[in-house]
């Protein structure tokens, strides 16, 4: 934001720069509501969701000090709004720091303590409270932007629910301008944030209506091509004819292609019903359902999007079949004769797709023949993105933003490049933004003419990000292209009815705080109120024995070998407020209850080192809420968790597992042979039901994989029915490792230096990533390193397990010229 015209009143206070901020009575309005309690704030795109941020942050910074936290859900959003700060508040640059995974961990950890505000994305967050390398006790003010992604498992979630509970002082700001399609969405952020109080300003309010102007919405009609619909038609007759086969298994009740996705995932929730039932009906008809994705993704492609898009995704769908594991869906859709049919007229179509002759219509219409300066041109895909951005080029100056993300055949973004591209945009070096939903959100693109949808969105929340990239400063036109007769109309249609439902709750949450906050005390208890002092979360399947570890069992009556009482920990007599265990109904302590192992020593901490990758599942995330355990991330060369020097965990899904012994370059054995030559206690946990009922491996074949893992590599094998009881087992492990048995842990093991064949298999298994297996075929076959070094590519082929495409890379390797 500029700074204001002497004319126009601006707002003071003692860490704002003075005339910076335009005084308007609606930002001020929210700043004073949010600055007494967590409050959402809704605020049309543009109109400074960010200054009352801000305003917010100013104020407990010189009332009571501390560090305020901002979190935005991209890298580029997160800059602009550290740009922002530090040119509107009178603090050095260097004390509002920028937090990304651009910034290494140990430098996050040391800058956390030297800085005033912090700008950072969730993840980066999430990740440094897991790992124990910052604490929120000081932060005075978290202002969460974008807030409506507060759902599910986001990092949002996790981050508030630590904030207010390890904050002296919190205060949450959570910023949206399109918070939930409804109600219920709009709840459902507000307690999963901690949020007390909502305010809601809409564009006809009459403080800020004056700084608003008018967007027209148009829609063109679009009429594709003969060509193109005989490619659509042809893909369709192929999802028929596989929703027939559904329906003969009972799953589907029509075949008509156009079904909605909420009855394919109906479908696919039966098929899953079957499938926990071991009825073989539920595999087959499983690999029939994922077919039936693939084509409609193909559908929606030709329809909505354009045939080099659906060219390219025809591309990636061609190379998953022929690679190795490739899913029988795979296979059988690029087999089936009307989809090669629908393959080759695709990559015949010569013609200019009409979408495309329409944007370059409207462009040309904008910026020549009405004087424009700046389209943003908005595509559901990265492959439109990308060759549409080529196709206005010979017309117009256009770049593409993407994401950071690299894709098969498409390369990303780096913050970098986003940040110069967007920089370019604002300063006029180039008339034409093609971007993905990156810059959906909040970002703060220049006032632009024109926004145009390549293709209608189907949710509200986004449909109304992006009109919000115009009419800020002046009228702005909206213009969405609807190919008629497809999903487009289909997208366009509920995403209008979504908002106008969108619009209708805020207008009805607008005032209503009394209310929502009454709706809202059950959350708040649930955020606020762990379980018990520990945080630990009460798993109801903790004390079944058939719970953890279905692989052998015991006998009732041994007494020479340990009962599960002697697992627990030592009785305390403490009272129950004191060691955090809940009390028995009557009221007093049962000699006969069985307890999980917790230290027992007071103050005694437990430390689990996790891999970053991790960080997926909810396990680490969950362990590091418990008082008596301390998660240390790092990116972990074994395993997945380390317990002690001697105890590793390699964590894998029942559908990882099997995967794991059929595909990958890296196998399970392989996997748990580096984790035995440096511990001395690997542990493999395996996650789920099911285990003889993945890819229709015979059982007899999971139980050899099973008894070569616990006879040849001596690894533990334990099953559990989740998450929740991972976690639980891994507490357990770590306490009596570190406190029981007095452990270390250590990421290098217990064991000593590597043996000479160890040091050569090592040595061997190195060249092009061959992995161990394969390393001591190869030795097995030629006796020495030196002559495995020297070795010919036909040589090579004679060790069990080497074909020409590995002698080939490790020729490659072993035989190149060093280049630096």
């Amino acid at each position: 934001m500029s700074r204001t015209d002497e004319s126009v009143p601006s707002i003071d206070h003692p860490l704002l720069e003075p005339d910076f901020l335009e005084r308007r009575l609606y930002q001020l309005q929210l700043a004073g509501t949010a600055a007494n309690d967590h409050t959402l704030v809704c605020l049309p795109t543009g109109l400074g969701k960010t200054t009352v941020s801000l305003l917010v942050t100013a104020r407990r910074l010189e009332e009571i000090g501390g560090t305020a936290l901002m979190l935005a859900p991209t890298k580029p959003l997160v800059q602009q709004h550290a740009e922002f700060y530090r040119e509107a508040l009178q603090l050095p640059d260097e004390e509002i720091v920028v937090f990304t995974g651009d910034v290494s961990p140990d430098d996050r950890a040391e800058t956390w303590a030297e800085a005033t505000i912090v700008m950072a994305t969730p993840q980066v967050i999430e990740n440094d409270l897991v790992g124990s390398r910052i604490s929120l006790a000081d932060v005075t003010h978290l202002t969460v932007d974008e807030c409506h992604r507060a759902t599910g498992d986001y990092a949002y979630n996790y981050i508030a629910e630590r904030y207010h509970a390890d904050a002296d002082q919190p205060l949450v700001t959570g910023m949206s301008a399109s918070p939930g399609g409804d109600e219920e969405a709009i709840l459902e952020v507000c307690a999963n944030l901690g949020i007390q109080d909502v305010e809601v300003m809409t564009e006809e309010d009459a403080d800020v209506s004056e700084f608003t102007h008018e967007t027209d919405l148009e829609w063109e009609r679009i009429d594709l091509p003969e060509a193109v619909l005989e490619i659509r038609d042809a893909l369709n007759e192929v999802v028929t004819d596989r929703l027939e086969k559904l329906k003969e298994l009972g799953i589907a009740a029509s075949t008509q292609p156009d079904q909605s996705q909420k009855d394919l995932n109906k479908m696919r929730a039966e098929l899953q019903r079957l499938i926990d039932n071991d009825q073989s009906e539920g595999f087959e008809g499983m690999s029939i359902h994922a077919e039936v994705m693939k084509l409609r993704q193909a559908v929606t492609l030709v329809e909505t999007q354009s045939v080099e898009a659906l060219n390219r995704y025809f591309e990636r769908q061609r190379n998953q079949a022929r690679s190795s594991g490739a899913s029988k869906a795979s296979q059988r859709l690029v087999s089936d004769p009307r989809v090669r049919e629908a393959m080759r007229r695709a990559e015949d179509f010569d013609e200019l797709h009409p979408k495309y002759r329409k944007t370059r219509m409207l462009l040309a219409e904008t910026l020549g023949l009405e004087d424009g300066e700046r389209v943003i041109v908005f595509t559901e895909s990265r492959d439109t993105a990308e060759a549409l951005t080529d196709f206005l080029s010979e017309s117009f100056d256009a770049k593409r933003f993407v994401g950071q993300g690299d894709r098969e055949g498409s390369d990303g973004m780096t913050q970098t490049e986003q940040q110069d591209v967007l920089n370019d945009f604002r300063a006029g070096e180039f008339e034409v933004l093609v971007s993905t939903s990156v810059a959906e959100e909040g970002l703060d693109v220049p006032e632009v003419d024109l926004v145009l949808f390549y293709e209608p969105v189907p949710t509200a929340i986004r449909s109304i990000q992006r009109k919000g990239r115009t009419g800020r400063q002046s009228d702005g036109r909206v213009v969405v292209l609807m190919a008629e007769d497809t999903r487009d109309e289909a997208y366009f249609w509920i995403s209008r009815r979504r908002e106008k439902e969108m619009e209708s709750e805020l207008r009805e949450l607008k005032g209503m705080a009394d209310d929502i906050e009454h709706e809202l005390d059950d959350s708040q208890q649930a955020l606020t109120d762990f379980d018990d002092e520990t945080g630990a979360k009460v798993n109801d399947d903790a004390a079944d024995p058939d719970a953890v570890g279905d692989f052998s069992s015991g006998s009732e009556g041994d007494r020479s070998q340990p009962g599960l009482q002697d697992f627990g920990p030592q009785k305390s007599n403490t009272s129950d407020d004191d060691t955090g265990e809940p009390p028995s109904a009557d009221g007093d302590e049962t000699d006969d209850a069985v307890e999980t192992h917790e230290p027992s020593a007071e103050g005694e901490t437990v430390e689990i080192v996790a891999d970053q990758r991790e960080m997926d599942a909810t396990i680490a995330r969950d362990l590091s809420k418990r008082e008596e355990i301390e998660i240390r991330l790092e990116t972990l060369e074994v395993g997945d968790y380390v317990l002690s020097d001697r105890v590793v965990v390699e964590r894998k899904s029942v559908a990882d597992f099997v995967d794991s012994l059929l595909d990958g370059d890296r196998s399970l054995f392989e996997q748990v042979a580096t984790m035995a030559r440096h511990y001395s206690r690997p542990l493999v946990i395996v996650e789920g039901d099911g285990l003889y009922e993945q890819r229709d491996v015979h059982p007899n074949a999971i139980r050899g994989a099973l008894s070569s893992l616990a006879v040849d590599f001596d690894a533990s094998l334990l099953q559990t029915a989740g998450e929740a009881e991972t976690t639980e087992l891994l507490a357990v492990i770590a306490g009596r490792e570190q406190s029981t048995a007095d452990r270390e842990v250590s990421v290098h093991g217990e064991k000593g230096a590597k043996t000479l064949a160890e040091q050569q298999e090592y040595v061997v298994s190195a060249i092009a990533e061959i992995g161990p297996v394969t390393a001591r075929s190869l030795l097995e076959e030629f006796g020495t390193v030196e002559a495995v070094m020297i070795a010919s590519e036909s040589e090579l082929q004679d060790a069990d397990g080497v074909g020409s495409v590995t002698a080939e890379r490790m020729r490659e390797v072993i035989g190149s010229e060093y280049t630096g």
